[in-house]
């Protein structure tokens, strides 16, 4: 089975072919161009921008992931493109795109829910299925998502936890702001935090103690915030400001230009005991549903998946336990098309196909 996959959720316009035989995987291309540098002048993902710009990278990036992987556009067996969640014009273009490519070809048209495509890259990332022993409780953690799954087979995948206000992404993001650091927070954070005390500051640690009204079936406890968290960063920065004797701060200055009055030293303490909590509060969360559902592997995926910390901390306190844990290469952490492939392929086996009327949801549930 040859896909080629589609991805265009957000601010990267990405495309792959993916060959899948068996149960091993091989990647033949992933191509992924990124609009960070288009998007950094504002701070954050503009979404007019984000879809406009897909326009304009879509057809030479898969012309790109087809020359790469040496194939000819009969050669592709189906078509799988991201249907949500994201932003909605920029799913629109991929969506747009996949259709017309996959009606002239006359071959199948899968969609693919972009969280499951994060699930995938860990068995991609391991090239076989039988590599990952199952059932595996894994984390996808990113700028919008921050969700706790099990998988009990490939292509399988149930929810049990999530976040009930900002994903971890974003808290690092609005983070970084605060402090002045700029766009994405996330590498910048993980930076810095090398630097720092991550014991210089007592942030707390969040904790779910009751169901969300939201997703009653769930009990609740395997849920995540960070909006109490990025609270306390603003607090500390403002008490440290106005101890100064600087006055009043409002936290509109405090969010705009507090760098101006913290040294280096201060930020990273800052940068790193705000890391230290984020990652305690989400491999907490994995190794308790880990052994809540008798997981025999536990993951990470998403692009905060790339933070160092989390990395080292999933693996050493995985061996400390004996479970196999596992995360994605960088390039399979961030968003791209060979993990859409991949869930296509899932997809497909499963029998599911989209009619040509296919439409983007933005809110798409998993």
């Amino acid at each position: 089975m040859r896909m080629l996959g589609i991805e265009t959720s957000c601010d990267e316009t990405s495309a792959a072919v993916v060959e899948r035989q068996g149960t091993t995987w091989a990647i033949r291309s992933n191509i992924v161009s990124s609009q960070i540098d288009i998007h950094r002048e504002w701070g954050g993902v503009v979404p007019e921008l984000a879809s406009r710009q897909h326009i304009r990278d879509i057809c030479g990036v898969v012309r790109t992931a087809l020359t790469t992987a040496n194939v000819e556009l009969p050669d592709i067996d189906g078509v799988a493109v991201t249907q949500g969640p994201g932003l909605v014009g920029s799913l629109l273009v991929g969506v747009s795109f996949a259709k017309s490519l996959a009606l002239s070809l006359s071959r199948p048209l899968v969609p693919v829910h972009h969280l499951a495509g994060h699930i995938e890259s860990l068995f991609l990332e391991q090239g076989d299925d039988r590599a990952i022993p199952l059932p595996l409780v894994t984390l996808v953690v990113s700028g919008g998502h921050t969700s706790l799954y099990v998988v009990r087979r490939p292509g399988s995948y149930e929810r049990i936890g999530r976040t009930r206000d900002d994903a971890a992404g974003e808290a690092y993001d609005k983070v970084a702001k605060l402090l002045g650091l700029g766009y994405p927070g996330g590498p910048i954070v993980d930076k810095l935090a090398a630097r720092g005390n991550d014991q210089a500051i007592d942030f707390p640690i969040p904790r779910m103690t009751h169901a969300d009204r939201n997703a009653p079936s769930l009990k609740g406890d395997l849920d995540f915030s960070f909006s109490g968290l990025k609270t306390a960063v603003l607090r500390r920065v403002r008490g440290t400001v106005e101890a100064r004797n600087v006055g009043s701060v409002s936290s509109a200055v405090a969010v705009e230009a507090p760098a101006l009055r913290l040294d280096e030293a201060e930020i990273a303490d800052i940068c790193a005991s705000f890391q230290r909590v984020v990652v305690d509060t989400l491999l907490d969360r994995v190794f308790d549903a880990a052994e809540r559902f008798n997981a025999q592997s536990a993951g990470i995926a998403g692009g905060v998946s790339a933070n160092t910390r989390l990395r080292a901390d999933l693996a050493t306190r995985g061996q400390h336990i004996g479970l196999p844990v596992f995360f994605p290469r960088l390039s399979l952490s961030t968003d791209n098309a060979a993990m859409i492939a991949a869930a296509g392929v899932r997809n497909y086996e499963a029998g599911i196909r989209a009619g040509w009327d296919l439409n983007a949801d933005a809110s798409l549930e998993l």
